[in-house]
């Protein structure tokens, strides 16, 4: 099962709408958003896919988002974070703002992968058993490359995709 991980898009339609076209000529359906999507307008965008976002510290219209979140795709969902099993992989996926809640969960060993966005940061690297994956920011005040990633849950391999940096508050 191959999903999409996305973070912190702030909004930017220019950004958002690149990397969905990407994901849906690879045909990836699901796509885990880890926070900072800021306005319930955007989750519009998101209408064609299965999304498991969780809020993020510029998320601020929770309730709106969970909303917005409910009229995606079947199984879509919104919260403070989200965890699963796909594939035979536990999962779990949080903004990173809260420290503490971040740290249980990359530290604790109890999943394979920890999705995680806030810093705005290409992020792949080992805690113990856990694969902790940021897969950057595709919006933002931070000026920088933008990303997302795909992830093959079952052997592992994630691919970066690189997307037009175009500002957008």
């Amino acid at each position: 099962m191959r999903i999409a991980l996305l973070s912190d898009t702030h909004n930017n339609l220019h950004n958002i709408q690149s990397a969905l076209s990407k994901l849906k000529e690879l045909k990836v359906d699901t796509i885990i958003h880890c926070g900072d999507m800021t306005r319930d307008e955007t989750a519009e965008a998101f209408h064609d896919f299965c999304i498991h976002h969780v809020l993020g510290n510029g998320d601020m219209d929770t309730f709106g988002l969970q909303m917005a979140i409910q009229e995606c795709r079947p199984g879509s969902s919104s919260g403070e974070i989200y965890t699963a099993t796909l594939d035979g992989k536990s999962i779990a996926a949080i903004h990173g703002h809260n420290l503490p809640l971040y740290r249980s969960l990359t530290e604790n060993g109890r999943y394979d992968y920890v999705f995680h966005g806030h810093t705005h940061r290409l992020r792949d690297e080992r805690i113990g058993k856990t694969r902790v994956i940021n897969p950057g920011a595709l919006g933002g005040a931070v000026r920088g490359e933008r990303s997302f990633c795909v992830l093959e849950l079952s052997t592992g391999d994630l691919s970066v995709y690189p997307v037009e940096t175009r500002w957008s508050p």
